[in-house]
């Protein structure tokens, strides 16, 4: 879902960025030839000669642009989700484990439990050594119903949820972070 928006906005971005760049490239033309510049000395002057801050303004502007734009490239390539475990069979062969299927199916158990309104499951793995993944980790958010114990609810993550998650996906240990969130609701009105 997300890669499809970033595209989507992307491809706005890029066609409003050349329509803008081709409208100042027609308007500002100047008739003398392709080798004349965009804006001569007479008219720099005649516009912003007075006011000598306004370059340094869309200068500081540009560059906010940029380092905001290399930023969110960054951003962009990170991947913070495992796409897949590696599950051993246990005769020599491995199954591939879809990291959606195992956050999904963690999501929906925690989410039957007593008090539990809402659950997001997210798999990551940390960063080991020389960029490789480490240990896969799953981040639990619990949403609590107003009169749930969240010992009660850690204590039932904790135990049979995780387990499962644990047997199901083959590994010995799988590090879990959870956060807690209480419902907020209204009180009745009475009449």
């Amino acid at each position: 879902m997300l890669g499809t928006v970033n595209r989507i906005l992307l491809g706005i971005l890029g066609l409003v960025l050349l329509a803008a760049g081709a409208a100042l490239l027609t308007a500002f033309r100047p008739l003398g030839g392709r080798h004349e510049p965009l804006l001569t000395a007479a008219t720099r002057q005649q516009y912003w000669h007075a006011e000598g801050w306004w370059w340094w303004a869309v200068l500081a502007g540009l560059g906010v642009c940029v380092v905001l734009a290399l930023w969110w490239l960054l951003a962009q390539l990170r991947r913070p989700r495992l796409g897949a475990l590696v599950v051993d069979t246990g005769d020599g062969a491995f199954a591939v484990l879809r990291g959606r299927a195992l956050e999904e199916a963690v999501a929906a158990e925690a989410g039957a439990l007593d008090g539990v309104a809402r659950c997001s499951v997210a798999l990551g793995g940390r960063q080991g050594r020389r960029g490789r993944r480490g240990a896969p980790r799953l981040q639990v958010e619990l949403e609590l119903e107003p009169h749930a114990v969240p010992a009660d609810a850690l204590a039932a993550l904790a135990g049979p949820v995780l387990n499962h998650a644990r047997g199901s996906a083959g590994l010995p240990g799988l590090l879990a972070e959870a956060r807690f969130r209480i419902t907020s609701h209204r009180a009745r009105r009475v009449t």
